[in-house]
This record gives structure tokens, sequence and C-alpha cells, in this order.
């Protein structure tokens, strides 16, 4: 029996289409019931909406409902999709935890000719996800890898956040330990774009403090639930956005943080040295460096340690 006949006993219901698509499958569209073409032979990369469901393109529901084969992370948030768009089929699992297995069959499809369409729980697949790695074989091994465009979290954010658009950075998660953070924002503290990072919501209190930390006092926007009933977005610089999650008893949902760019104009090392020895003086190296940030817009981490350098030497 092929691998993709077994379907888990909750997807399973009389009347379900095969694993492999027939020309001539359909979808519905408030109300009007449209065909899909039959793809040609391909590995199809298809995002599919980060909350509300509208923002589906008709061709990713053309793609979906005509596929030879659909793979997604979690069947049920998967099937959420096709069942608002009419669409009855079977879906094959593809995630992080048997990529090893489901790989390498996903492949064999489409040596075979079919086509095969990947989609992410939410979003582009690929990004922060573990369609990395087929997208990668697929293309070693000489194979056909379409994009179908469509919804995306670091984009939507990036509009949303009122920070510079014209050069970004996406950044992924951050480690969870402190000092694998902090040493990971060090890299990060020169680019020349918006960063933009993922994040879950019982770390974005202690990570906006390892970022206010790690880059200063930059403007940020913090992105909640996008697109869903309760989107929210928190704009401020990173300090008063730290505290203020820190203050807050719970946070739920998904989140998006962009991050402004590094301030063009800087103080020159001579003038921050000549600014740390003013207010070291008179304060003790934290301090000191704490309200050195408010003058030049340098992280805190790396005033410290200049502060910590001049006092030794002085």
């Amino acid at each position: 029996m092929n691998s993709f006949d077994d379907t888990p006993e909750d997807e399973t219901s009389e009347g379900i289409e095969p694993p492999f698509q027939e020309s001539g499958a359909t979808y519905l569209v408030r109300g009007a019931t449209l065909r899909a073409p039959k793809p040609e032979p391909a590995l199809y990369l298809v995002a599919t909406p980060i909350g509300n469901l509208s923002d589906v393109t008709l061709r990713a529901l053309d793609i979906i409902a005509g596929a030879d084969v659909l793979a997604c992370e979690d069947t049920r948030v998967t099937q959420k999709l096709l069942s608002r768009y009419g669409i009855r089929r079977r879906l094959f699992a593809y995630h992080e935890h048997n990529a090893a297995e489901s790989g390498p069959a996903l492949l064999d499809e489409l040596e075979a000719g079919r086509s095969v369409a990947l989609v992410s729980d939410a979003g582009t697949p690929l990004v922060s996800d573990p369609g990395f790695r087929l997208g990668e074989e697929a293309i070693a091994r000489g194979l056909p890898v379409v994009p179908i465009p469509g919804a995306s979290a670091p984009l939507a954010a990036l509009c949303a956040s009122g920070l510079p658009s014209d050069a970004f950075f996406f950044a992924g998660f951050l480690p969870v330990k402190d000092g694998a953070r902090l040493a990971k924002l060090e890299t990060l503290t020169r680019v020349p774009s918006t960063l933009i990072f993922f994040e879950a919501p019982h770390r974005i209190a202690e990570s906006l403090a390892a970022m206010a930390e790690g880059l200063g006092p930059r403007p940020a926007a913090v992105c909640r639930e996008l697109t869903k009933a309760y989107e929210t977005i928190y704009r401020g610089t990173l300090p008063d956005l730290a505290e203020r999650f820190a203050a807050m008893e719970r946070v739920r949902g998904e989140i998006v943080v962009c991050v402004g760019p590094p301030a063009e104009e800087q103080a020159a090392s001579g003038d921050v040295d000549t600014i740390l020895r003013g207010l070291l003086a008179e304060m003790k190296p934290a301090k000191a460096a704490q309200e050195a940030v408010k003058l030049t817009g340098l992280p805190r981490r790396e005033l410290y340690q200049r502060a910590l350098d001049l006092k030794g030497g002085a």
C-alpha cells in the first residue's frame, strides 16, 4: 500500500477523495464552485493564511485542490482551511518529527512525475519550518520547485510596524538561554536594516529586555495575532516595550517583533570615551553605561564593556 493511503482515523470519512487527485477537482468560494486545473509535476510551496482564512489566494486553492499529494505540518490545522473552501481530500503529514521518513516518500512521488503541494500551518513554507529540508533536497535532485506566494507574518508585521522597510533582516527565533541570546544580538547590532524576530508569548518580556540591552533604545513594534480578531500592535522603544510587557500578567498569541535599524550617525569612539569618562567620575560603570545609552544610542552591553575598560585603565 502506498504511504499516502495511511490516513489517520480522525481524517477518514465516507466519500473522501483518493490520495492522488483526478483532474477536475473543485473548491468553493462564496457559493461559487470553481474547478482546479491539474498542476504540472513539481513541488509547490503554498502560502496559507496566518489567521484570517479569507487571505488565501485563488492560485493557492487551485494547487491545494488539484495537486496529486497535499502535505502539511498539522492535518487538523490544514483541515480547517479545506473545510472553509469545500475541499475534500486526504492529507499527508510532514513535520519536524517525521521529516526523515516522510521527506523521501514525498521526493519519490515527485520523481514519479506527480505534483506535491506543501503547506505550513500558517504563512509561507520554508520560513522557520522543516519544509526547508524538503525544498533543498528537491533542488539537489533537479526537481522543479514552484513558490505559490501569499500570507507572510514577517512582511505583514513589517508593513504595520512603521519602521524602515527598504532593507530588512529576518532573524527568526532568538536562543532561549540568556548568554546565547545576547551573543546572537551582538552579531546583529551592526546590521543596517530593520530586524524581524519571531517570539513565543511566554518569552516576549525577557526577549524585549535582552533586545534593549543588546541593541539599545531603538524604536520597535510588537505585532501580536496578525490578521486575527485580537490583532494588536504595540509601538515604542525597546526599553519601553520591555517594561510594558514585563508588567502584563499574561501574554497570548503568535508574536512578531520588528526592531528599527541602528542610527545612521552614532557617536565616534573618541566621543563615547569622553562621555563615559565624564559619567564614570560620578557613578559606577553599570549606571554610566545606562546613562550613555541615552546619549549615544549604542547598545548598553557594548557601553558597559567599554566603561569597564576605561575604569580599569584609569
